[in-house]
């Protein structure tokens, strides 16, 4: 089969509208700390409804400042197994002990009843992440904080352009920031590429500088001002910033999310309507009255079942031009976690999830043909076989 007649499991949308906002960056005269930036967070900030937006160079980056300027003090943070390990180091970083509960059978999020049972005098935040784009349940977790102090960060690195609620993931109505990823893969791009939203004026303020080295020349925050070159560290902070390049690239593409996720949708109700009489899979929950921007389209199916292991289901798929992938190991079964923290405590529906996932082709630049060709190579993995 010819290279390009792969399908993968996700890859980028980019046009000549970016290709130009990016030239025009190239050639301005700033490539990073200029004005592209500031654009960039102006728009993301004003599309997802919150006060402020910081860009980074990657989320990962995101989690560990939002962590970071919170100012944590020693304890624990509660988040999903089913992520990215980021989510979790962004916790160890700033010395606080991740804590697993346990994901919700049917959104495969972080379940606000299991976060109950480990909820502590020692919790110090949460991190609920809004897993293939499907918001999680924010004002549970808040309620659960409330009179508490406690703080919340949404992991939305799947879930830029998703709405709950009647707002966007994003507006920090029910947390203390959130952090979005745009690596090429997910639902809008910057190459590599990130962002924390925050509503907390102080908090914002303290993001820039952590962003930046923990340096400012404000002003008002110097404690001398012997000249026009003199700038203050006055936090130890990082080099997390997004460069004007990707900013542009940012702003180009967020002008186009809605036509991205509404193609997201339509490829989405393509599968589920197609796999419908498949007992042997399970497809993700109907989204109700939220809008799912779906990074990821997850399907669980039972191995076992059908006779064929992941990897050679994943083998016979590839072999028909079909890219898959599995999201995610479940981060507490890492090494590193187990020889820092131990053997992870029981997560039934995490474990089970994670033995039958299996993640589809999803992104806007498929063709109705190539829909048609991921559906008939899930529907041929049981050839004769009772469905």
């Amino acid at each position: 089969m010819a290279p390009d007649a792969f399908i993968p499991y996700g890859r980028q949308s980019i046009d000549g509208d970016d290709e130009r906002a990016v030239l025009t960056a190239l050639r301005s005269d700033f490539l990073t700390q200029g004005p592209a930036t500031g654009r960039f967070e102006a728009d993301l900030a004003a599309f997802v409804g919150a006060g402020f937006a910081v860009a980074v160079s990657n989320a990962t980056a995101g989690l560990h400042l939002a962590m970071a300027a919170l100012d944590l003090e020693p304890g624990e943070g509660i988040t999903t197994p089913i992520t990215f390990v980021a989510t979790a180091n962004a916790m160890a970083y700033v010395g606080v002990t991740p804590v697993f509960a346990d994901i919700d059978v049917g959104t495969l999020n972080l379940s606000p009843a299991t976060t109950r049972t480990v909820l502590t005098d020692r919790t110090r935040v949460i991190a609920p992440v809004h897993f293939a784009g499907r918001p999680a349940d924010m004002i549970a977790f808040r309620d659960m904080t409330d009179g508490r102090d406690i703080r919340i960060v949404e992991d939305a690195a799947h879930a830029v352009g998703s709405e709950y609620a009647g707002g966007k993931v994003g507006d920090c109505r029910h947390s203390n920031a959130t952090v979005f990823s745009f690596h090429p893969v997910k639902t809008m791009t910057t190459g590599e590429g990130g962002a924390v939203t925050t509503n907390d004026a102080e908090l914002y303020e303290r993001l820039l500088m952590l962003r930046s080295h923990g340096i400012t020349r404000a002003p008002a925050r110097l404690s001398e001002q012997p000249g026009a070159w003199w700038y203050e560290q006055q936090m130890l902070g990082f080099n997390y910033r997004m460069t004007e390049i990707q900013a542009a690239l940012g702003s180009s593409q967020l002008k186009k999310l809605d036509r991205f996720i509404d193609r997201r949708l339509v490829i989405v109700d393509r599968y589920q309507a197609a796999f419908a009489d498949l007992d042997w899979l399970k497809r993700p929950q109907p989204s109700g009255t939220d809008r799912i921007s779906f990074h990821l389209y997850v399907v669980q199916i039972d191995f076992q079942r059908i006779g064929r292991s992941r990897v050679e289901v994943m083998s016979a798929l590839a072999a028909l031009g079909v890219g898959s992938q599995v999201h995610y190991i479940p981060v507490p079964r890492q090494p590193w976690y187990r020889q820092t923290y131990g053997e992870p405590a029981p997560l039934p529906a995490a474990d089970l999830y994670y033995e039958r996932a299996l993640s589809l082709p999803l992104f806007p630049a498929m063709t109705d043909d190539d829909i048609d060709r991921v559906i008939a190579a899930v529907r041929s993995l049981v050839m004769g076989a009772s469905r």
